[in-house]
């Protein structure tokens, strides 16, 4: 049950300016510019953050260098990273609420998911890494007599973690869970309009004992920090969530420099396809509707395109209607509010724009309207367009916003055409009560995740990640130490 009386004060509490973290100190930019940070609650200013520089950023690579170089942090046993970062995660978790109220007011989720999926998840992931790097082994090789081959693996360096601002906490320690429990350091840049959590979790990795120089934060724009970060000579690995455009970029600024890999997870147009035979259609139209509309569809595997076999499709779309209206859009402080704020007046925008260019290209819209726009803030209709074709704007370019495309089909054939006929790959879903004709869809579907009569809420034992332009390798589950661990041969003559 969410404290009410702490939440109302959390809410009225002063947010001081966010400085950058270098080296275990707090710093303002070094030309002292600086940024608004504008809540999406009521379009006021909450706060301001320091506006990096590119030398900002080259300063906090500089010191994970020396941090990593020094193995102040890679020489430690794992038992010991091990147990500086379950105390991390124990500091995050008595910080919760407190953390969980700052994001809402920086980025506007709904209070009930802020406090699951950010602050919670957080420590979570954490634990999960900071609990598994003692348990991961290097090889013997299966070589000839009187020659020995091992397979070490460790940790490469220095990563630069780039986060975008809808789940900035969880997201963020879906990366820096494995990267600093194999025994690298980080820059982490966040974005923009979310920066806030994760410049306070990365003072609370300092209070846990995590060595300066170790853990930096440099807040900006990306178009300056990131790219300084992404054209480094001293950066191994790049790790990235957002768009497309961007993701190209920071390969392009790899190739440029040292060719430092690059881990891409780029966002999707997800399918959601509901057979006629579904279990339990009405559970179908909760799950859907709640998977595209809370966080008002600011999720990377959204729900987006809903796939409905015709011979229910009207019936369905009705009840998803019914449910959808009934929805809370509001206050995301608010205990009750099921779909929060818009995190930013640009993204409202452009969600609003997908919507009025459906509607004049003749497609059905219901809902699709700013809401409570006399309080300043970015709030948003539940939206629903019917009509849709596979080929339509709306069905092929990723809104990030509460916009769900239906789009009618016929046979398992057509599902799977349509399913696959984006430049993504990231999730999908299938709803039947025949398991031959799931496994099929698990097959011929091309994403990397595929929920089978739900939607969402896989946990850290499985990995999360796309394939097409939905991006490149993975997080969560033991395979995101693939990132973050080199392989090194020892070839032994005895």
């Amino acid at each position: 049950m969410l404290d009410t009386d702490k939440i109302t004060k959390l809410r009225k509490a002063p947010v001081p300016p966010a400085l950058h973290l270098i080296d275990g100190k707090a710093r303002a930019a070094s030309d002292d510019a600086t940024l608004p940070v504008i809540s999406p609650l009521d379009g006021r200013e909450l706060t301001t953050m320091a506006r990096g520089t590119a030398s900002d950023g080259e300063a906090a690579i500089a010191a994970a260098r020396s941090a990593f170089d020094d193995g102040r942090w890679s020489g430690l046993a794992p038992s010991a990273r091990k147990k500086i970062l379950l105390k991390w995660a124990d500091l995050i978790e008595a910080h919760a609420l407190e953390l969980a109220v700052l994001g809402v007011r920086n980025n506007g989720t709904e209070i009930g998911m802020a406090l699951k999926a950010e602050p919670l998840s957080a420590a979570a992931t954490i634990r999960y890494y900071a609990e598994a790097i003692d348990k991961i082994y290097g090889e013997i090789a299966p070589t000839a007599p009187g020659t020995l081959g091992l397979v070490h693996r460790e940790p490469v360096g220095v990563v630069g973690a780039i986060v975008p601002w809808n789940f900035p906490l969880m997201i963020g320690a879906w990366k820096l869970g494995p990267a600093l429990a194999a025994g690298n350091t980080v820059v982490l840049k966040p974005a923009e309009t979310a920066s806030l959590t994760l410049r306070r979790i990365a003072d609370l990795a300092l209070e846990a004992g995590m060595p300066a120089g170790v853990f930096n934060v440099v807040l900006g724009e990306g178009a300056v920090v990131g790219e300084a970060i992404s054209l480094s000579m001293a950066v191994d690995v790049i790790v990235f969530t957002g768009s497309g455009p961007v993701g190209r970029r920071l390969m392009e600024n790899a190739a440029k420099s040292n060719l430092k890999r690059v881990y891409l997870e780029l966002g999707g147009k997800s399918p959601n396809i509901v057979f006629a035979d579904a279990p339990d259609l009405d559970e179908a139209v909760k799950v859907s509707a709640n998977g595209i509309f809370r966080n008002s569809g600011q999720v990377c595997i959204a729900g987006s395109r809903l796939l409905v076999q015709r011979e229910i499709h009207d019936a369905f779309v009705q009840k998803l209607q019914a449910f959808s209206e009934k929805m809370i859009v509001g206050d995301p402080l608010d205990p009750a509010t099921q779909a929060g704020a818009i995190n930013s007046a640009r993204q409202l925008e452009q969600n609003l724009s997908f919507v009025e260019q459906a509607r004049s290209g003749g497609r059905q819209v219901i809902g699709g309207q700013r809401l409570l726009e006399e309080t300043g803030g970015y709030f948003m209709q539940p939206t629903i367009v019917t009509g849709v074709e596979a080929s339509d704007p709306l069905a092929q370019h990723e809104v990030f916003g509460p916009v769900l495309a239906v789009i009618p089909f016929d046979t398992e054939a057509e599902a799977i055409a349509i399913a696959n006929g984006t430049d993504y790959g990231l999730a999908a879903a299938v709803w039947t009560r025949d398991l031959s004709r799931a496994h099929r869809m698990i097959a011929a579907i091309r994403a990397g995740v595929v929920h089978v009569n739900t939607y969402g809420g896989s946990d850290l034992s499985v990995p999360l990640g796309g394939v097409k332009q939905s991006g490149n390798g993975h997080d969560k589950s033991l395979h995101a130490f693939d990132k973050y661990l080199d392989l090194k041969t020892a070839w032994i003559k005895l």
